[in-house]
């Protein structure tokens, strides 16, 4: 079973890395909402930013909230994959094999949340070219990576469930609108909540993106750390991992 997984694990990888294409829109993506977003607030007084934000440097706040929001993406591109298999007749060929539905959809949503984690030594390097200045310890570097890896699994264990049975190339795009863009606006990625409307409050209290969000600006923004954030993105990865597991084992279409 583990040379299984292994292999399937490392084809999804290679599939990323063989596509240039795949590689520069993964790269580049996070990179300009800290461009773009980020430079949006550069001509507002610092006195208003430090009002609003607790910082006057928008770009260090805003920083661990893009790369929390790319984090909802990479589960589309899993999911995409396996529409892929299916469509080309890979999965019904693979199964033929004494590898299981479950060990498929382990290897795909372990392989999404690896290619997500490829946009955080993008983002640091871009980060520092806009004069971010990280003083993090080796300890602080490896919670924020787990966090996001954390919240990268759980997501792209998410998308593969409520795709698992569609051979419809149009479900993940779909899927993806409709989750993506309520769970990053209700989140504290961009702005604190607590400048949100009482029922937008609430969404950003269980939203694992704000928990991934205030776990880095803790780190970044050296405003101090909640361990607990970190520990609800390992409880969301798991419990998304889960369901995954069971909806993929009963409900995984091969064609």
């Amino acid at each position: 079973m583990r040379s299984q997984f292994w292999g399937l694990y490392v084809r999804e990888i290679l599939r990323t890395f063989r596509n240039p294409f795949v590689i520069l829109i993964t790269v580049v993506q996070p990179f300009m909402w800290l461009a773009f977003f980020g430079s949006s607030f550069s001509e507002v007084p610092k006195t208003y930013l430090e009002g609003l934000f607790h910082t006057s440097d928008y770009i260090s706040f805003l920083l661990p909230g893009v790369l929390s929001t790319s984090m909802l993406s990479v589960g589309m591109f899993g999911s995409m994959s396996t529409i892929q298999d299916k469509r080309f007749g890979f999965m019904k060929r693979i199964l033929i094999t004494p590898t299981s539905k479950e060990l498929i959809f382990l290897s795909k949503a372990f392989g999404s949340a690896t290619r997500g984690l490829v946009q955080i030594p993008v983002m640091v390097a871009a980060a520092l070219a806009f004069g971010v200045t990280f003083s993090l310890s080796p300890l602080e570097w490896a919670a924020w990576i787990l966090g996001l890896l954390f919240l990268a699994l759980g997501f792209s264990s998410l998308f593969l469930a409520v795709t698992a049975p569609s051979t419809d190339w149009q479900t993940p795009g779909v899927v993806s609108n409709f989750i993506t863009m309520p769970l990053m606006f209700a989140s504290a990625s961009l702005f604190p909540s607590q400048q949100f409307p009482s029922w937008m409050q609430a969404i950003a209290s269980v939203n694992p993106v704000s928990f991934s969000a205030l776990l880095g600006r803790g780190f970044v923004l050296g405003t101090g750390t909640n361990w607990w954030d970190l520990a609800y993105l390992a409880l969301f990865a798991v419990a998304m991992t889960a369901i995954g597991y069971v909806v993929s084992a009963r409900w995984l279409r091969v064609e």
